[in-house]
């Protein structure tokens, strides 16, 4: 009997176990020692509102700290280095939590009222907010960018183009303006409201509104008297009906964008030269 053959030893390359990486614990934001300011929400701005600085049977002023598991009382008193009552001692002066005028500074010196308004209190979000210099900067930001890229518009917009966005604005009293008046007004509009001009220079059927309102004024075409039609002022022929709940004049305008309206725009174009 033929001896069986040896079965060849076959070497394989050692295998890296793959070890989990432990998930890391989310980190605690840290708390930057500053001055801080509050501010009552809803426009409120009394002479004077005091919040709650310290829990009653009638009113609890509590905080679940999660750590500990329940519910944590919270006290202000104005010679303590903590806002929460277990971690106060006994020689404790209780102060109240005063809004002047909808408003309240806390200087830095005082941590536990700072900690206690930002961190810890329940009418946070409700009753007042913390004032965001950083949010409010942004803002501020993006209001002058703004105001600034109105006004570098204006300057290149042309009479008839500013005739269109200040109709929007003043209506009918555009007819009786020089070009001087409408370019002025156009800086002033952009000025005022930037958001809002942006949107109109932006809005391509200004331009067809306002063509749609002077061949009104004219008397080249004539709306109905219910509002509900625009017909030829000479012939009387309908020429479009206004859809329900919509501005007359914006429906015109988006006529005069289809096959058929593109021939009596050009008819009214040439009739306003």
């Amino acid at each position: 009997m033929a001896k069986k053959a040896k079965a060849e030893a076959v070497e394989v390359a050692p295998q890296e176990v793959a070890v989990k990486a432990a998930p890391k614990k989310p980190t605690k934001p840290s708390w930057e020692v500053k001055d801080r300011q509050y501010y009552l929400k809803g426009d409120k701005s009394p002479l004077t509102y005091v919040l709650t600085s310290k829990s009653s049977s009638r009113k609890p002023l509590l905080w679940f700290d999660e750590e500990k598991g329940y519910n944590r009382e919270l006290r202000y008193a104005s010679n303590q280095r903590s806002c929460f009552k277990d971690e106060q001692d006994d020689s404790v002066i209780l102060s109240h939590i005063v809004f002047e005028n909808g408003s309240l500074f806390v200087p830095k010196q005082d941590q536990p009222l700072q900690k206690m308004l930002s961190l810890y209190h329940p009418k946070k979000g409700y009753v007042y907010e913390e004032v965001d210099n950083v949010a409010v900067a942004e803002e501020e930001l993006f209001s002058i960018e703004t105001e600034m890229e109105a006004l570098n518009t204006a300057v290149n917009i042309d009479v008839d183009q500013a005739e269109a966005i200040l109709r929007v604005e003043l209506g009918s009293k555009v007819d009786n303006m020089s070009s001087s008046e409408l370019k002025r007004d156009l800086y002033l509009f952009a000025k005022k409201d930037p958001v809002l001009f942006l949107d109109l220079v932006n809005d391509e059927n200004v331009m067809l509104r306002n063509l749609a309102i002077k061949a009104s004024e004219f008397g080249i075409i004539v709306l109905s008297q219910d509002q509900r039609s625009f017909s030829w002022g000479k012939t009387n022929r309908k020429l479009m009906t206004v859809p329900f709940d919509e501005n007359p004049y914006s429906a015109f305008a988006a006529y005069l964008k289809t096959d058929e309206g593109v021939e009596v725009f050009k008819s009214i174009e040439k009739k306003l030269k």
